[in-house]
């Protein structure tokens, strides 16, 4: 007895935003301290390949010009589109400045060398981006959006501080405004070693396939 075939739907939600995640890890990389100048919101893909112990793994997966595993994944949109102020507002460049701010945060770190990132982009209309990106996370579980979080965070200004300081900033020291949160339980070595065994266990799929055939 054959089974009920269900056709391939090229416009279903899940394949409209597979096909913004494939698209974005077709793009070229950049190294994240030289990203060039351009308008637009989008998502993007962080990737590291340098020495820094707890992340061997992932250099092993990037090196050669691979970039099979980002470190980190994220987007970027123009402010009025979160509260849904204005269909027609314009990104400017804020995708752009999303990367040149991360560039900032990897420079400040005490261990870590821009020299090591490169990333890439995608510029889409707004309504794709948080589902592509989300899509990508769930795919790779990129190590600075689960166990080491708090990369993308920004200095919350005076007299907004909460909470303590996060992963991120304990093991990459060096972000000035970050040591005026409360320090963590947590040490440089003990996030290490959850570094380390979180990257022990890779993602069951490195590709950048998305979109799959019903029944696949």
């Amino acid at each position: 007895m054959t089974g009920k075939v269900i056709p391939f739907n090229p416009l279903d939600k899940k394949n409209l935003g597979a096909s913004v995640a494939e698209a974005l890890l077709t793009k070229e990389v950049h190294p994240l301290g030289d990203v060039p100048m351009f308008e637009g919101a989008g998502i993007y893909a962080i990737y590291y390949t340098g020495d820094f112990q707890a992340y061997q793994q992932i250099s092993r997966l990037n090196r050669e010009e691979n970039f099979q595993l980002p470190i980190y994944v994220g987007k970027a949109i123009p402010a009025g589109a979160r509260m849904g102020a204005n269909l027609e507002l314009a990104a400017g460049r804020v995708l752009q400045k999303r990367l040149k701010e991360h560039a900032e945060s990897v420079k400040a770190a005490e261990n870590l060398d821009i020299q090591d990132f490169q990333c890439r982009f995608l510029v889409v209309d707004d309504i794709w981006i948080p589902l592509g990106e989300s899509l990508i996370i769930a795919r790779f579980t990129p190590i600075w959006n689960s166990a080491i979080d708090g990369f993308g965070n920004h200095n919350p200004g005076k007299g907004r501080l909460a909470g303590k300081r996060s992963r991120w900033d304990v093991l990459h020291p060096g972000r000035g405004w970050a040591t005026n949160h409360a320090e963590r339980l947590e040490t440089p070595a003990q996030l290490a070693e959850k570094a380390q065994t979180h990257l022990n266990i890779l993602p069951p799929c490195l590709s950048g396939q998305f979109i799959q055939a019903e029944g696949e």
